[in-house]
C-alpha cells in the first residue's frame, strides 16, 4: 500500500554489521537523518574478528558481552561469495586479496568496508559507543506518534548521553549471545567448559580429550580443526544419522568419535552419554547455537524473547504495537542474508517515509498467530521460529516493497553448495562442480551493473 509522504525522520540504527549498514543506506536514500551506534572500533559486526577473548566468561553468561564476534581464526564462508553480495554491490574478487570462492572471514569484512566506503556510510557511524538503554518517551496513546530515548556511553567513559529519536532500528545480529544446553551435573563439572563463541584457535587444546557438543556447521568445523592437535575429539550429536560428508570425516580420523547426547557430567571429569558410554574429558566445547538478546531494550512488554522467539513481530520485523517506529532487521536465520536484509531495510525506510503503510495492528497480530500455528503444526520448535530456510518466503517478503525476487542462479548456487557440503564436508569449499551456474551468474545484471574499474577485479 502506498501513502502520503511523511517528513524525514531522525532514526537510530543499532549496530554497524551487514544489516545495520544496509539499513543506514536505505534510510538515507529515503531522506531520513540517520545515526548508527556501533560498540566496536570499526564496521563489520560479527565479521570484525576479535582474537582477544581473555577475561570473558567462557560460557558467555554475562548480561552484556564485551566480545561481540564469534568468528574463529580459520573460519571460511559456508556459501559461495557470488550469492553473498547486496543486489547492487556484488562481492567480487579483488587483486591482492582472498580470491577463493569460499573466502575467509576477513575477506567478507573487507567487502563490508568497501560497501561502507562506496556509499559514504562511515560519516553516520558513532564508533566505540555502546547502547545502554532504549525506551519510549512519555507518550499519549500507546503506539501512536512514538519517540524513543536512546542512552549511549562511549568506550572508556562513564558519561551517559541521552538523545531522542523518531525511530529505532535494532540491527545487533543473532550470533553473539551463547545458547547453552541444560545438562545434569553441568554446574558441578570442574574441568574446562566453554561455548564456541569464544573458540579462536586449536593450539590450546593440544593433546587434550575434547567433547564437542553439537554437530552444526561450527561443531563440524571445530572438530575437523581439532583432529590435528587434540588427543581425542568426541562429537556429541542429537542424532547418530549424520550426513555422508561427516561420516567420511569420522571414518578418516582415528581420534574423532561420534556419540549421542550427554546424559550427565560427573565431578571426576567423566562425560556420560545416553547410550551408557563415557569418556574422561579435559574440555567441553558447546557448539549449541545462539540466542537473541536485547538487554538495552525496554518496550513495556510489547516485545519479548521467549525461547529464542522474538515477538510478536510482524514478518520478523515489526512489533504491531510499536510499528513502524521500532523495527528489527536481521532476525531471520537460514536464508541468503544480505539480499534479505536489503529488502527489510527498504521496507522499513519506505514505511517511515510514508511511501508504504502496514496493515492494521489487529491484522498484523492475526498474521503472527497464524504463522505461529503453522510452525507448530509443522512440529518446528519455538526456538527455531526465525529459521526460515525457504526461498519462497524471501520472495514473498520482497513483494511487500517491490524488491526483486532472488535470482534463480543465486538460489541454484546456494543449493549446489549445500548438496556438495553434505557429501564432501572437508573439500566442498575448494572442489565443486557448478561452473555452468557460475557463468550464468557472472553474466547477470548483478555482476555487470558496475564498471569493472570500480573494483579492480580479476
Amino acid at each position: 500500500m502506498v501513502s502520503a509522504r511523511n517528513p524525514p525522520r531522525y532514526v537510530c540504527v543499532i549496530g554497524a554489521g551487514p544489516s545495520g549498514l544496509v539499513a543506514a543506506r536505505e534510510l538515507r536514500k529515503e531522506g531520513h537523518t540517520v545515526v548508527v551506534v556501533e560498540q566496536n572500533h570499526d564496521v563489520g559486526g560479527q565479521w570484525l574478528y576479535e582474537p582477544k577473548v581473555e577475561g570473558e566468561d567462557p560460557l558467555g553468561k554475562g548480561k552484556a558481552l564485551n566480545v561481540h564476534s564469534s568468528m574463529y581464526e580459520s573460519l571460511r564462508l559456508t556459501s559461495p561469495r557470488e550469492i553473498m553480495g547486496f543486489t547492487d554491490f556484488p562481492f567480487l574478487i579483488k587483486k591482492g586479496r582472498d580470491t577463493r570462492r569460499f573466502p575467509g572471514h576477513k575477506e567478507l569484512l573487507l567487502y563490508l568496508k568497501d560497501f561502507c566506503e562506496w556509499f559514504g556510510l562511515r560519516e553516520m557511524i558513532r564508533f566505540n559507543t555502546r547502547v545502554e538503554y532504549v525506551g519510549m518517551l512519555d507518550y499519549g496513546e500507546f503506539g501512536k506518534d512514538l519517540r524513543w530515548v536512546v542512552e549511549t556511553r562511549a568506550k572508556d567513559s562513564d558519561k551517559v548521553v541521552s538523545e531522542v529519536f523518531d525511530a529505532v532500528v535494532v540491527a545487533t545480529g543473532h550470533y553473539s549471545q551463547p545458547r547453552l544446553p541444560s545438562i545434569k551435573g553441568m554446574s558441578a563439572w570442574r574441568r574446562k567448559q566453554m561455548h564456541s563463541h569464544l573458540y579462536r584457535v586449536p593450539e590450546p587444546f593440544r593433546d587434550q580429550v575434547v567433547v564437542v557438543v553439537g554437530n552444526s556447521l561450527s561443531g563440524q568445523d571445530i572438530s575437523m580443526e581439532l583432529v590435528n592437535v587434540a588427543k581425542e575429539i568426541h562429537l556429541s550429536s542429537k542424532s547418530l544419522h549424520v550426513s555422508e560428508g561427516l561420516s567420511k570425516v569420522i571414518s578418516k580420523h582415528d581420534n574423532l568419535h561420534l556419540h549421542p547426547i550427554i546424559e550427565c557430567l560427573h565431578e571426576d571429569g567423566r562425560v556420560e552419554f545416553v547410550d551408557g558410554s563415557w569418556v574422561i574429558a579435559d574440555t567441553i566445547i558447546y557448539c549449541t547455537g545462539y540466542s537473541y538478546s536485547f538487554p538495552f531494550l525496554d518496550t513495556k512488554g510489547a516485545v519479548a524473547v521467549d525461547d529464542d522467539r522474538v515477538g510478536p513481530l510482524y514478518e520478523h520485523t515489526f512489533p504491531p504495537n510499536l510499528a513502524p517506529s521500532l523495527s528489527f532487521i536481521g532476525i531471520p536465520r537460514k536464508i541468503i542474508g544480505f539480499p534479505f536484509f536489503e529488502s527489510q531495510a527498504k521496507w522499513i525506510a519506505q514505511l517511515l517515509s510514508g511511501k508504504r503503510t502496514l496493515p492494521s495492528k489487529d491484522e498484523m497480530m492475526k498474521s503472527i498467530q497464524e504463522f505461529y500455528k503453522a510452525r507448530e503444526a509443522a512440529s518446528i520448535p519455538k526456538h527455531n521460529t526465525h529459521d526460515i530456510a525457504e526461498f519462497e518466503y524471501c520472495d514473498k517478503y520482497a513483494d511487500f516493497v517491490g524488491f526483486p525476487h532472488l535470482e534463480e542462479w543465486r538460489k541454484e548456487l546456494c543449493i549446489s553448495a549445500l548438496v556438495n557440503s553434505d557429501v564432501n564436508l572437508e573439500t566442498y569449499r575448494d572442489c565443486y562442480d557448478d561452473e555452468d551456474l557460475l557463468q550464468v551468474a557472472k553474466k547477470s545484471p548483478h555482476f555487470t551493473q558496475l564498471e569493472p574499474e570500480a573494483f579492480c577485479s580479476l
